[in-house]
């Protein structure tokens, strides 16, 4: 089986779709609405899909891993955007591992974002 992939887009719920929308936008990622209930969010070839759907046991267990080209100034980025005190989110600072460095951010529903980068 060959594959000429050009993307991969998860897709994501959202707890409180309003809040999920200006968080990702926050994050720098631009928005097309789909549907009042459906978007895609992008930055460069990257995207994903944000829909106004939420279940607990699927939301608190979705990671995405996104990897950057720098960790360390990643992280001073997210904490500089005050996400903790505007959306009430976990941000976790990078951890330095055999295979690389990640630092976490839990979205506003209980998504967990992996920014990574491999050695």
């Amino acid at each position: 089986m060959q594959h000429k992939v050009k993307s991969i887009r998860p897709f994501i719920g959202a707890k409180d779709f309003q809040i999920s929308r200006s968080f990702y936008k926050d994050l720098g990622f631009e928005e097309t609405v789909l549907d009042p209930k459906f978007s895609v969010f992008k930055t460069g070839e990257i995207a994903f899909y944000l829909q106004d759907y939420y279940a607990k046991e699927w939301i608190e267990n979705t990671m995405v891993f996104l990897e950057v080209d720098d960790v360390d100034r990643y992280y001073k980025e997210l904490l500089a955007l005050n996400l903790t005190e505007k959306y009430g989110v976990k941000l976790t600072p990078t951890r330095y591992l055999d295979w690389g460095s990640e630092c976490f951010l839990h979205d506003p529903s209980g998504v967990l974002w992996h920014f990574g980068k491999f050695k």
